[in-house]
Formats: structure tokens, sequence, C-alpha cells
């Protein structure tokens, strides 16, 4: 019995120190990722033709390859009938990463549903204005729905409990590129006015705010509440399509929940948010308020697709990570896909891959994953090529992969972490969005709210000012001297007159035609225009028109004749105490205002009456910025060449300098002497730096 009970202590004590050490290996894995910049691809072991996944393992450590994704895609394998599991591919891939020394993100599959749970409850498929989605597609459900809720649940935590506590994990991510996908069904229709009974209490009350004694459109009992599918009313719709990205922000704070009741501490959870699509990574999605849905996460995760070859800008990768880092108040993110070789006009030319990896770290992101490792060889996206090639053998993409794995091995102390510190942002509204493109330009304008937000966007890019978002919800305007405020044309008065404040006390504002026109509830204010920032602006106007052979006078800011020219919208503007910067040039429209600035207390209001070219706004934006005292050396360059800068975790500023062309160009470096730390060269001030074509430098002050 002695024996027997000293031999249950040793035991005892053996798996104490086992535990601890297995403890251990968890928390210095998540260490590791928390040290290092993650490089790496999603990985589908379950999609390969024929078993070659140490084969895989070998040439990802060969390219550096540090993390995976895997399983947000694979419900139906992981789950093939109700209840009934199979983890086997999850397993696989588990320990021979382990075994390799990759970490591994585990992706919760509920963006595709299976078969038998479309059969089983077809009710699962989302009700849209189009009528009910069909089986096939990915995103085809009702996120609201009470049997997709049931299964998603168990299936989450049938994984979670199978893989918790295996060694390779460091993080989670919850769903894919999640958004409300349209759903409109009875369900979230009852949903919707619970909704609106909480926040305006009687019907008599949204008819007011609403206006929907127009064309018969009021509601006088709850129970005759209409269906939003075929709403004419825009305040309506808007209040709708507010209440559909809620159900995306509750959706994915359920998932994080549920994930991170068995995650360990030292996990990550995220979510791969995607932005507004136009075959690239446009603009702000408008499916999906990003600013709420992120702050469940630990980190924001985003996907950035974007042209290549002669396309090549780096305007959608500074755009993503710049929204990506907001998204977080500043904390750092993670690029969860973007493309290796993508679509056959995607496939890039040498050195692309390389500047663009490295322009995705110096916005600020810890993480580069492709999508994916391998090219697929059926279904929808067999055109869409991984690292590799349908042949898996290296190629040309592969082999520079090679290089951009070793640089992020060796550099991570010096280029993780990168903090950033904007005096520039842009305030952006998803209310003011919904409601712009329901009216846009008028009947049948094709214009939408992103078309206004991007130019402004890609003018501050090309000057290489550091830009941050911000939206109504931030509590940090005042860290910044200078907010672009695109077509802000749904806005409360609470949002109006802070950013009168913020121009009175010192701060400088540029604002677009379209900003103040209605208030939150998509009323139009029936007072002067623009409503309330009328005050700061100085100016009035109570007509707009669309242009037509309308240019501005005396070409006030030297674009020449071509770029002078206005189109698809302009405001009549008189100034009030403004000062006129240009006046349209038109036999009758030719005594009105078509930008302004005006003096408001200790700062400046910029007024863009009318859509100008690209090169205008760009000098619109320059002149505000010299007078908000923002032009410095770094603007003594322009695209191609781009510049961005920040800290890193050792206090030391980092200078990225990138060539975005296929000529070599030159620059004067005019910062503190440093390092180079691609070659491990000095630099000094004012040393001339050649860089070659689609290339970068990367320079650490002494």
């Amino acid at each position: 019995m002695k024996k027997s009970r000293l031999s249950l202590k040793i035991l005892a004590k053996w798996l104490f120190s086992l535990s601890l050490i297995f403890t251990n290996v968890l928390i210095l894995s998540a260490q590791t990722a928390d040290n290092k910049l993650l490089f790496g691809v999603a990985y589908y072991d379950e999609y390969m033709p024929y078993e070659r996944l140490e084969k895989d393992v070998a040439m990802m450590k060969e390219a550096g390859i540090n993390v995976v994704r895997i399983a947000e895609s694979t419900w139906s394998t992981v789950e093939p009938q109700d209840n009934v599991y199979d983890f086997s591919h999850i397993d696989r891939v588990l320990n021979a990463m382990h075994k390799g020394g990759i970490h591994v993100i585990i992706g919760t599959p509920t963006y595709a549903v299976p078969t038998w749970l479309v059969k089983k409850y077809p009710d699962v498929l989302a009700v849209t204005a189009q009528g009910q989605n069909r089986y096939g597609v990915r995103q085809n459900m009702d996120i609201s729905n009470e049997h997709f809720r049931f299964h998603a649940e168990r299936v989450i935590r049938k994984i979670m409990e199978h893989v918790k506590d295996h060694p390779a994990i460091i993080g989670y991510q919850v769903d894919n590129e999640t958004k409300h996908y349209n759903t409109a069904g009875d369900n979230v229709q009852k949903a919707f006015v619970q909704y609106m009974k909480a926040k305006f209490k009687t019907v008599d009350a949204i008819n007011k705010a609403f206006g929907l004694d127009y064309w018969s459109n009021r509601i006088n009992n709850w129970d005759d509440f209409p269906s939003m599918v075929g709403t004419i009313n825009a305040s309506l719709s808007s209040e709708f399509s507010k209440f559909q990205r809620q159900l995306v922000t509750d959706y994915l704070a359920w998932q994080v929940a549920l994930v991170k009741e068995y995650s360990k501490p030292n996990q990550f959870v995220t979510q791969n948010f995607d932005f507004d699509w136009r075959g690239i990574s446009y603009g702000i999605q408008t499916d999906v308020n990003h600013f709420d849905a992120a702050k469940s996460m630990d980190y924001a995760g985003v996907d950035i697709y974007h042209p290549t070859q002669d396309f090549l800008t780096g305007i959608e990768i500074s755009f993503g990570g710049d929204l990506g880092r907001s998204m977080k108040n500043g904390k750092n993110y993670l690029v969860i896909e973007t493309e290796a070789q993508g679509f056959p006009q995607w496939t890039p030319y040498p050195n692309q891959l390389r500047l663009q990896a490295f322009s995705h770290v110096a916005s600020g992101a810890n993480m580069l994953e492709y999508w994916h490792w391998h090219s697929i060889h059926n279904s929808a996206e067999t055109y869409w090529k991984g690292l590799l090639s349908h042949d898996f053998q290296p190629n040309a993409t592969y082999n520079e992969a090679k290089s951009i794995g070793k640089d992020f091995d060796r550099l991570s102390s010096q280029l993780i972490n990168l903090k950033k510190q904007n005096e520039v942002a842009i305030l952006f509204s998803n209310e003011a969005q919904t409601a712009f493109n329901a009216f846009s330009f008028g009947w049948g304008a094709k214009e939408r709210y992103n078309d206004i937000l991007r130019p402004m966007y890609d003018a501050l890019y090309r000057m290489n000012i550091g830009t941050d978002f911000i939206d109504p919800s931030s509590t940090n305007f005042e860290k910044y001297k200078l907010i672009v405020v695109p077509a802000l044309y749904a806005a409360s008065d609470e949002l109006l007159n802070r950013l009168n404040t913020f121009t009175k006390n010192g701060g400088h504002v540029i604002y677009t035609f379209k900003s103040g026109f209605s208030n939150e509830n998509v009323t139009v204010r029936n007072s002067i225009q623009p409503g309330i920032i009328n005050e700061a602006c100085g100016i009035s106007y109570n007509q707009f028109t669309i242009p037509n052979n309308v240019s501005l006078k005396d070409d006030p800011f030297q674009v020449g004749t071509e770029n002078n020219k206005i189109n698809t919208w302009m405001e009549l503007v008189t100034p009030t105490t403004a000062k006129v910067l240009a006046y349209y040039e038109h036999p009758s429209w030719g005594k009105y205002a078509a930008v302004t600035e005006n003096e408001y207390g200790k700062g400046l209001a910029t007024y863009i009456a009318c859509m100008t070219n690209a090169k205008t706004t760009e000098n619109i934006l320059k002149d505000a910025l010299k007078k908000a005292k923002l032009w410095g050396v770094n603007q003594h360059l322009a695209f191609p060449l781009i510049t961005k800068e920040g800290t890193n975790t050792a206090g030391k500023k980092i200078h990225y300098y990138f060539n975005y062309s296929a000529e070599s160009k030159s620059l004067t470096y005019p910062h503190k002497s440093g390092k180079e730390l691609i070659s491990n060269t000095k630099i000094q001030n004012n040393q001339t730096i050649a860089l070659e074509a689609w290339g970068f430098k990367i320079i650490e002050e002494e």
C-alpha cells in the first residue's frame, strides 16, 4: 500500500511538472509570436490532390514562413453529418506544423455552411430583397437564425474542446470576412421592430423623425410595421442598415466570447475584416461597422487585395493598413490575407512581392499572410493562385518570398510593433455612407460614398501625409491638427458641434460638399446649409446642380486647363465670413464660390463645394496642410516615392522609402544619420539614396 501511495505521489509530481512544461510551451509559443513578425499563408490540406504535408512544411520553413491559418473554410469536413465529427485534417496539420516549428491560427468554420444543415433547416439561408438565397456560395446564411446559431455554437465548441491544448496554436480567427449579407427575413424584421421600439418608444416618434407621412408610409400600429425590403424611405432603410451592421457586431462578439471560454491567456482572437470590393480592396465597408465590431477582438485583422505590375501604387496597402490600425486606436494589426500571385493580372513583377510585404509592415502590420499557400485545382477560385502554382514547384514568386521570410526573421526586433503618431485623420461614417449611397448625386447617379472618400485619402498618400481614420464614436479628435471630412451627409447635431469646437480650439478641418446636409435620421436640415458647420465654414447655400462645362476661374490651384475642370456636383456657395479660394468659371454660376476657407476661433475650416479633379484636390489639401504647419521634409518627396515612418520598440525612429515605379529613383535622406537595415550599411544625413525599380530602403536612426 505504501509503495502504491508513493508511486501515485511520484506520478502526480511528474504530471504536475509535465503540465508546467506544457504551459510554458504554450506561453513561449505566444510570446514568440508576439516578439516576431509573423509571415505566413492560409493552408488547406483537405484540398490537396495527393499527400504532401511534410513536403509543404519543409518548403514553408525554407521560405521563412512561421505561421499558417487553417480550418476557417471546413465546416462540412469537420462535421460531415449532423453531430458527427472528424478532426483528422486539423490534427494532421497541427501536429506537422508544431513539429516543424510553425505556429497555427485556427479559424472557426462558420462562414460556409454544410449541405446537411441547409437540408435540415432551409431557413438557415438568408432571405434578402432578391428572395431566399440558394445553397452553393459561401456567406449565404442568416447570421441571426436560431438554427444556424445553435449549430455554429456546437461546432465551435467541439473544435475548441478538441484543439484548445495544442501547443502549436497562437490565436484564433472568428468567422471570415463577416458581413450581414443583406439578411432581411421575418425573424430579422421582428428583431428590427423590437430595436425600433427600444430606440423610439412610439410609432409617432418614428413617423415624425423619418417623415413617413410621405406616400402613405405612416405606421400607425406596431403590429403593422412593414418589411424593410420594399421601403422607399431612406431614413428608414438607413436605420435598418445600421441595425444589420449591429447584427454583425453582436454575432462576432458572440463568437469571440465562445472562443475565449477555451483559449489560453496568451492566445489572441481576431477577425478577417474586408473592405468595399471593386475587384480590389477599395474603401469603407458598407455592411460592417469596423470600429464597433473590432472592440471585442484582441487584434484587428484585415485582408488587402490590390493591383500589381504597372498598376501597383501601394495605395490599397496603405489604406487598408491605416484603417486596420485605426480600428483599435493605433494598435498594430494583422494582414490575414493578401495576394502572392492571385489573379493572372496580379502575377508580380520581380521585386514587387518584397515591396508589398514591407509596405504592410511600414503601416504597422505585425503579420503578413498570403491567401494562400497552394493554388487550387477546381471550384470557384481555381485561378486565384497562391504562393505556389498548380504544380506546387518553386517559382519566381516563392523564391522572392524566401528573401522576405529571412529579412522578417532577421529584422523582427527592429520592425515589429511600429508605433505611428499621425497628425491628420479622415473622419468616416457608416451612417453618412448609407445615407449618401441612397441618394448619391440624383436619379441614376452611380457614384458612391467611397468615390468621395478615396480621392481624399489618395491625395494624402501621394503627398506622404501619414493618416489615421476616426469615426463619430472616436473620442480623440483633439490629438489631430487636421481632420478631413468627406461627404458627411448624415450627422447628428452633436457631431457637427464637436467639429465646430475642434476648429474653434485651433484645429483645421477640410469638408467636402454634401456635409451636414441631413441629421442622423437622414432628414434634411431646414436651416442654413451646410447645417451647423456653416458657422465654422462662414458660408451658406440653398441651391446645387450638376456642372456642365464648368471650371474654376483663373486656374487658382495652378493645375492646367484639363485638371481645372469640375464634374459630377456643384453647390452654389455664398461666403458670409469666408475667404473665397476659387470661384466657378461659368456665365451663370460665376458669382458663386467653389472653394472657401474661414478663420473660426483659433482654427481654419476649408469647404470644397464641388467634385474636383485629382490634381486640384491634391493642391487644395496641400494648401490646407501648409496652413496647418503640416508640410515637412517628407513632403519634399511625392508619389511614386513613398515614405512611411514610426518608432520601434527600442524607441528609435524608423524611416521607410519605397519606389513604386519601374524606373530607378534617388532621393536625399533628410533625417538623422542611421543604418539601412536591409543592407546593414551606414546612412548619413543629406546622403543620396538610390532606389532600384520597385525597390525600398529601411533606415533606423541612431
